[in-house]
């Protein structure tokens, strides 16, 4: 199966020291993301943008377990989306699954405002241009919230953690 991997420290960009227990040191999407078969550039480069922020920033940590981590995110049948957390290793520690239909809504949002976006940067309309990005931070802080509940007492994250996931979660569940 082939996947996409992005390693922390893979660029010159500042990471976060490797020891930190909530550190993600890589993240892992499933082969339905092979950026060779995207065909919308701002898509893949949110991907990439998502993973490299994850593998700097973010703060994740699984209930009871010390990292740093690598991160495998799968789409799981129609309906579920699985974390499966590992160690510096790539040995399996923990595997959870959510739901995707409180999320279905959402993520409906988020690809309509995308496309809005895409469209409105080609007419070259400011306006409307930032307009429909405040709206789609709106959805994306609101999911990003919703997917801190939904893993409350499994997996901690902070607010921009959550974000990216979130982005990675619309683009697991377009293409899974």
């Amino acid at each position: 199966m082939t996947k996409l991997l992005h390693n922390r420290g893979h660029r010159d960009e500042p990471t976060l020291p490797p020891d930190r227990p909530d550190a993600l040191m890589a993240v892992v999407l499933d082969s339905a993301l092979d950026p060779a078969t995207d065909a919308h550039p701002e898509r893949c480069k949110d991907r990439e943008q998502a993973i490299l922020d994850l593998c700097q920033t973010a703060h994740f940590r699984p209930e009871g377990l010390t990292g740093p981590f690598i991160l495998h995110i799968a789409v799981q049948g129609l309906s579920g989306l699985v974390f499966d957390v590992r160690n510096e290793e790539d040995m399996p520690l923990y595997a959870h699954a959510i739901a995707l239909s409180p999320f279905r809504r959402l993520i409906k949002d988020y690809a309509l405002m995308i496309d809005s976006f895409e469209a409105a940067m080609e007419e070259g309309n400011r306006t409307k241009v930032q307009a429909i990005d405040m709206g789609r931070r709106g959805v994306h802080d609101e999911a990003s919230e919703l997917l801190i509940e939904r893993l409350t007492g499994k997996i901690a994250m902070d607010l921009p953690t959550a974000r990216r996931l979130f982005t990675l979660m619309c683009l697991l569940s377009q293409r899974g």
